[in-house]
């Protein structure tokens, strides 16, 4: 997911003099945040840039020296100490593996990997003992989480690129509402939080993109005060062997890309960094059970669904309960 015109996300709400705008680079995209004040933002910009640097040193599997990557290295069997934000981090994604039934998984990479959608990006289809070989390295069972230190018990890699953009949404979010901007939108790669309204007194306006290849445009807009939003989706991120086409959202279970209907899937949430990881979740899982689960949970979610050569929406009871505070 991006910001405007990019992928999934884009915000719909001009400025005006009481709206600065921050942009700048983090996490292999770009951010984008809207603070209204009077006020001039460089030193909190400065602030800002600080704090994602931080996150980054600690979550990134780019950066050779992470805390995450150096966890990726370490001997197999021996804890390696960790910061507690990231112990913190894990748990939560270890929760959200569980409560999903393992169809968001954090060691999913070699999968990943195997199916061309790693750092190498080319894709021959894997024969089905590569699958199996690969599958004995991913799943929350092998990763132990102790209060101060992580251990592996099998080549695992961690990757964090799921949920960690979220979580970055909320750091930057609180660290703006300490400093006294309660009003702001926060955007990082497409993920995204409003708190309060905007500079026109009404919530941000995001608007969700048709999820189409070759066209941009707006299927649907939601307004967002108080909550992250998260959108995930299949639709410009695949590749084609022998005319057949491979999603890159593999299905950490299976071993295998997903090949249902489900189009883009998008999870309104207090926590950006839940909304993050469940809307990955919910679009690995089928449309019937990604929304049986929404029910299940009260979660406030989007379906986009394929439908012949158009799209249908389905929205989940928590959505329209939602949205209906704000009909005319």
């Amino acid at each position: 997911m991006r910001f405007i015109g990019c992928l999934a996300v884009c915000l719909l709400t001009p400025g005006c003099d009481q709206t600065r705008l921050m942009t700048g680079v983090t996490m292999g995209t770009t951010y984008h945040i809207k603070v209204i004040t009077s006020d001039q933002v460089e030193a909190l910009q400065r602030e800002v840039d600080t704090e994602l640097a931080r996150i980054n040193q600690m979550m990134s599997t780019y950066i050779a020296d992470s805390d995450l990557s150096l966890f990726n290295e370490s001997t197999i069997g021996e804890s390696y100490p960790v910061p507690a934000e990231l112990i913190s981090l894990l748990g939560r994604s270890a929760e959200i593996s569980d409560s999903t039934g393992g169809a968001f998984d954090v060691t999913v990479g070699p999968l990943v990997s195997l199916w061309g959608f790693g750092a190498e990006g080319q894709l021959q289809v894997p024969h089905e003992q590569q699958v199996e070989r690969a599958l004995s390295q991913v799943g929350m069972q092998h990763l132990n989480i102790g209060e101060r230190s992580l251990t592996r018990s099998v080549e695992l890699y961690v990757d964090l690129s799921a949920i960690a953009k979220g979580y970055a949404v909320d750091r930057i979010s609180e660290l703006l509402a300490k400093k006294g901007f309660p009003r702001h939108m926060v955007e990082i790669g497409g993920e995204l939080k409003g708190l309060g309204n905007n500079d026109r007194g009404s919530p941000w306006l995001i608007a969700i993109e048709r999820p189409e290849l070759l066209e941009r445009s707006i299927f649907r807009t939601l307004p967002v005060r108080d909550l992250g939003l998260a959108t995930s989706g299949d639709y410009r991120n695949y590749r084609e062997v022998a005319g057949k086409r491979y999603s890159h959202l593999i299905d950490p279970r299976l071993g295998r890309p997903i090949s249902h209907a489900l189009a883009s899937v998008t999870v309104l949430h207090e926590s950006t960094a839940t909304a993050d990881a469940l809307a990955t979740a919910l679009n690995v899982m089928s449309p019937e059970k990604g929304m049986a689960y929404a029910i299940e949970q009260s979660l406030a979610v989007l379906f986009i669904i394929k439908d012949g050569d158009g799209f249908v929406e389905r929205r989940s009871p928590a959505l329209d309960a939602y949205l209906g505070q704000y009909d005319d």
